[in-house]
């Protein structure tokens, strides 16, 4: 046969591939290859035979070629094989090649693909990520993700999984993006790459990012050359900005924002797991059941699906269906963070504390970049008053995420129990120091808690003065010390009022501060607004009836209380 002939067979196959005329391809590549056993005819019919799912197949004829020894390509599809079949030790077996080492600066300084193509050692280091992964290794995983994503910046996937599964804290997440060698002409893909790591950092910094992204256009090859395509409606960077909304507790503008990407590509799943918090946050339960029946019907075998469930029975507060579905979810995917948080949730729901804090551990384990873990164990010791242990993994979680108001919050709110108030003021004003302005109604507890703890504070003690000069300041009647932190508390519960007029600890923490100023008529008239939320606030009604006696009182001459009193006697 010709030399023409077989290219033009070449041509064949190669257009059944492209038509996923699989079986038609296999045929072909397999005369091709008998006619001229040449490498590169072997490896189009051994990729022929993969893309038909023919894996042993595949395999067999690539170890039984003696360039899979050499050729990295070769040795590469034979591992995807393996993969494929689950043999995942003769998958690492077969990756094993001396040349490779986790240094991935000279992974990096391998790389002769052409510039248009993912490094052939990229895709190696990936595959062995997965392999490491699959066999419970996810301290070599991480590393050969990384060294991945190092290799070719172009391989998304790898640094997809780096994030999605939470394998690096925030710090490490910036160093792995600063030491990335983007292309010239890759400044955008370094940016979006920003975009995608946790955004817990300031509202300016992470609006730049996503200016910048809207910004980047292309000019169209058209006539006119007017007319340019941008990112702005880009479903991947909507779904970040998405996200970002989420994470500053805006939920209604982070659920207005997936709605419209649902309805311009409903099979979105990032958008679609998004939608799903935020809905679950809203308590739009209705949304939540369509949500997890479509899911249901088309993936019935994602986590995603019954995630989807979990979260409508606990937003209904059916917390024994909830825990079912959301462990049936960690059951299909070991490595889906939402499910292990949920199912954690639902167990603490129910107050089975150890249960929960059983699955936190797991999860903090499983995921060691995520904070909320280790968060969530925390407020589970502080529920049952173990205020130092709950200190310590709050501390745990300020180290691997600490760009979370959260954090900070909880901390002011274990400092306030243990009565170091001192402690909790700073807390509570480095989580606002944290929070995206304007503040949202979110964070009115954190603002109520940052007045309860100025009104806690001693003011001298604030201020480092020693006993002997508070006992002066004492004997001069100079304690404007306290005044001025009255005035702080004060200025704060009226924050968190402008936030949320129906929180009755918020007017009693006002009407208690008037009253320990003796401005027994604002006492009165906020414990009046106190109890028309809650009549039956046991605090607020006698602190009222005080209240009233001291406005009584005020105003009567002691020398005719005292006369008075004679005659009576």
């Amino acid at each position: 046969m010709r030399e023409e002939e077989i290219e033009k067979l070449r041509g064949v196959v190669r257009d059944c591939v492209s038509k996923h005329l699989y079986s038609s391809a296999i045929f072909f590549a397999d005369k091709v290859a008998a006619l001229t056993n040449d490498p590169a005819d072997i490896y189009m019919q051994a990729q022929a035979l993969f893309l038909g799912r023919h894996f042993r197949r595949a395999f067999h004829l690539l170890n039984a070629s003696k360039i899979v020894l050499t050729d990295l390509r070769f040795r590469y599809l034979a591992a995807k094989c393996l993969e494929e079949l689950n043999d995942w030790d003769q998958c690492l077996s077969m990756l094993n090649l001396p040349h490779h080492h986790t240094n991935t600066s000279l992974i990096y300084l391998d790389k002769d693909a052409a510039a248009a193509e993912i490094n052939i050692s990229s895709a190696i280091c990936f595959l062995r990520a997965k392999a490491y992964e699959a066999l419970e290794n996810r301290a070599q995983a991480r590393l050969w993700y990384i060294a991945a994503v190092k290799a070719d910046p172009l391989c998304y996937e790898a640094l997809e999984c780096l994030i999605e599964k939470h394998m690096l804290t925030c710090d490490e997440e910036a160093t792995l993006l600063s030491s990335l060698q983007f292309g010239p002409e890759d400044g955008w893909l370094s940016s979006f790459y920003s975009c995608l790591t946790k955004k817990h950092d300031k509202e300016s910094v992470v609006e730049a990012k996503f200016r910048e992204l809207e910004k980047e256009s292309c000019i169209s090859d058209s006539s006119d050359s007017s007319i340019t395509q941008t990112l702005k409606t880009n479903t991947d960077l909507l779904a970040c900005k998405a996200e970002y909304y989420h994470q500053c507790g805006e939920y209604q503008k982070c659920f207005e924002l997936t709605s419209v990407l649902l309805e311009k590509d409903p099979f979105h799943l990032k958008s679609t797991l998004v939608h799903l918090v935020a809905a679950m946050e809203l308590g739009n339960s209705n949304e939540l059941y369509l949500m997890a029946c479509n899911l249901v019907k088309d993936y019935p075998q994602k986590a995603l699906s019954w995630f989807a469930v979990g979260c409508y029975y606990y937003c209904i507060k059916k917390y024994d269906q909830s825990h079912r579905y959301f462990s049936k979810a960690t059951n299909l995917d070991g490595t889906f963070p939402p499910a292990w948080i949920g199912y954690g949730n639902a167990y603490a729901a129910r107050e089975e504390g150890d249960q929960a804090m059983s699955v936190y551990r797991t999860a903090a384990r499983l995921f060691p970049g995520c904070h909320l873990p280790t968060l969530y164990i925390g407020m589970e010791y502080m529920r049952t008053h173990s205020f130092k242990l709950a200190e310590q993994f709050f501390m745990q979680a300020k180290t691997i995420c600490p760009s979370d108001p959260l954090v900070y919050n909880e901390l002011g709110v274990v400092a306030y129990h243990m009565k170091e108030y001192n402690k909790a003021a700073l807390w509570f004003e480095k989580t606002l120091a944290h929070i995206p302005s304007p503040l949202s109604e979110l964070w009115e507890p954190t603002v109520v808690n940052l007045a309860h703890a100025y009104r806690k504070l001693n003011g001298a003690a604030w201020l480092g003065v020693e006993l002997k000069v508070m006992a002066a300041a004492y004997c001069l009647g100079q304690f404007y010390l306290f005044g001025w932190m009255y005035h702080e508390a004060i200025s704060h519960y009226e924050k968190a009022l402008a936030l949320s007029t129906r929180s009755v600890s918020t007017y009693a923490g006002l009407a208690y501060t008037y009253h320990l100023q003796d401005d027994f008529t604002a006492a009165i008239t906020y414990y009046h607004k106190a109890l028309w939320l809650k009549p039956d606030d046991q605090f607020c009604t006698e602190m009222l009836s005080v209240a009233l006696v001291d406005e009584c009182r005020r105003g009567v001459d002691p020398k005719i209380e005292f006369r008075r009193s004679e005659v009576f006697v």
